[in-house]
This record gives structure tokens, sequence and C-alpha cells, in this order.
């Protein structure tokens, strides 16, 4: 949902006790939401408009952008958002942020009202309330979102009154499992206008919950096992990987390259020595022997053996 920048609303001030009219050029000053109980009492003590004043309000702000009049009408419905916030008190988020995130809602009705239309504020607003509320617990209800899809959103808010609402039907309700049987998937679903798998997979992320990766350690001073602790896998790190092919390149096409630059005797004293030894020591030629079959010394041998090494080496280096 876009959101468009609301212009400030006008403040009133609002005595502590008795009913308030909007007579006086005085601000209200509602108590914060910090203190909940203050500012649901203030709220309910504001006074509601008539379809003439709304009617009144609303063609000033739209012909005139009157932010006095946007502010009456904010007001005037502000107990609409604490009444639709303590639907969703079942999520266990706070309810001042419900009645923030419904206040918002109500701003954004508040702004696009069109008194032409024929329908009351109230009935305009409700949508954009509950459309606010919707995305906050969405955002914020788990670590990661279990709703991302319009059918998603849709099963999130209606699976957990609807599998109330089986279980009451139920002629074993207290005994009622919590999983949903197939018939009621099928009830669900066709009830809902979404598919099945989507009721399933919904019912399976609403049964799960957040794991910490890797939890701080206990106060105890023991080291908390979480799902990181068999879930790393250093091998599969990009480091890890681009460094095993790079040994694996070196190993096969990169020994060949470096070999080819090599002349023949000096390329069979490294074969022999090097490549031709198995892992148990077997095979190979000793440097006694390449002497004899070269008629040169065994020192020889050891030079141009080591001398051959380091040109592959280089060789290897600028690979």
């Amino acid at each position: 949902m876009s959101t468009t920048a609301l212009a400030p609303l006008p403040s009133f001030k609002l005595a502590p006790s008795a009913p308030v009219g909007w007579s006086g050029s005085s601000a209200l000053v509602l108590p914060p939401l910090g203190n909940l109980d203050a500012y649901i009492s203030a709220v309910n003590r504001l006074p509601l408009l008539t379809p003439e004043e709304e009617r009144d309000y609303a063609e000033r702000l739209q012909q005139h952008n009157d932010l006095e009049a946007a502010g009456r009408l904010v007001m005037s419905h502000l107990r609409l958002v604490v009444s639709v916030s303590r639907q969703y008190l079942g999520y266990g988020l706070p309810h001042a942020d419900l009645i923030q995130e419904g206040n918002i809602g109500l701003m954004k009705a508040v702004k696009r009202f069109d008194p032409q239309q024929g329908v009351r504020l109230v009935s305009y607003a409700l949508h954009w309330i509950k459309a606010e509320i919707h995305d906050y617990i969405l955002k914020n209800w788990r670590m990661v979102r279990v709703a991302t899809t319009k059918a998603q959103r849709k099963l999130f808010f209606n699976l957990r009154s609807m599998k109330q609402a089986f279980k009451a039907d139920a002629p074993d309700s207290d005994t009622h499992r919590e999983q949903l049987s197939e018939l009621e998937v099928e009830r669900m679903a066709s009830a809902l206008d979404v598919r099945r798998e989507d009721v399933r997979e919904m019912q399976t992320r609403l049964a799960g919950g957040d794991v910490v990766l890797d939890p701080s350690p206990g106060d105890d001073g023991e080291e908390a096992y979480g799902p990181i602790a068999y879930l790393a896998d250093s091998s599969q790190e990009p480091g890890a990987l681009l460094q095993a092919r790079q040994r694996e390149h070196l190993a096969s096409v990169g020994v060949q390259q470096a070999l080819e630059q090599l002349d023949e005797r000096a390329r069979r004293i490294v074969s022999e020595r090097w490549l031709a030894v198995n892992d148990d020591g077997s095979g190979g030629m000793t440097l006694h022997e390449l002497a004899a079959e070269y008629g040169v010394s065994a020192e020889r041998i050891r030079q141009i053996e080591s001398a051959a090494l380091k040109k592959m080496r280089l060789t290897l280096q600028a690979a």
C-alpha cells in the first residue's frame, strides 16, 4: 500500500473531565499512547460529528485543504480506531502500537475521503484502518513473515477463527484435534476461495515458531545450542569453494601446463620423483637410478629437479 505524505493535523485542547465540544479556540491535547487508559478515556469523550458537520468538514478539506477540518474529522473517529484495534489483541502485539497504526490508516482515509460518494467516513475509514493494522501485524508478528501473497494474508486473519468455529461445531469439542481434517481444509478453501494447498501451508506456518539461529550464552555462562551449530558448513562458504576450485585446477590443468614448460629430461625427472609415487611411497625412481640412466651424478639430478620445481612453481603462481 502506498504511503502518501500526510499534512500535520492541528492539535486541540481537551479538558480533563466532562464531555468535550468543539467550541473554543484553544487546542485539544490528547494524552500520549504510553498512558493507554487515559488516552482511550479521552478519545471516548470526543463528540461525534453529525452527517451535516462531517460533510461540511470534508468539503472544506477537499476544496480548501483546511487542516482544521481534517483534524476535526480525524479526532471524531479516533474511537473507531480503538474499537477496531481491540479485535487484534490476540496476536500478542502492544495495543498502543495497534492503535498507532490504525490512526495512520484513519488519516489516510480522511485525506482520500470524497463526501460526494454518499457514504459516511466511518464506513470508508474502516478499510484503511484494518489495512494498516493488518500490514503491521504481518510485519511484526514474527521475525519471518508468514503471509506475503493475497491468499496467505486472507488465511492468516481467518484460519484461527474458522478453526475455533469448527471446534465449536464438533460433537467432541473437548478433544477436538488442532490439525485440520481433509473435510475442514476443503470447507475453508471453498469459503475463502483459496487452494487447499494454501490452507495446509498456512496451518504449518502458524503451528511453528521463531527459533534463534545463534542464541546468546545462558545466565550460567553455558554456551547455548542453536541451529547455527549444525547448519554451519564452512566447506560450502563461497571463499572455501573458490579455493577448492583453484586447488583442483592447479592440481590437474595447472601442473600439466607447468610440466610443458620443462625440457624432456627435467619433465621426466619431476614425473618420476613426484608424480609416479604412490600413496604408500612405492613407485617412482630414486636420484641414483635416474643418475645411472642419464650418466650423471645424483647431485646433478637433484640440481635439475630443484630448478625444474622452481620453474613450475613460478608458472603455477602466474596461472
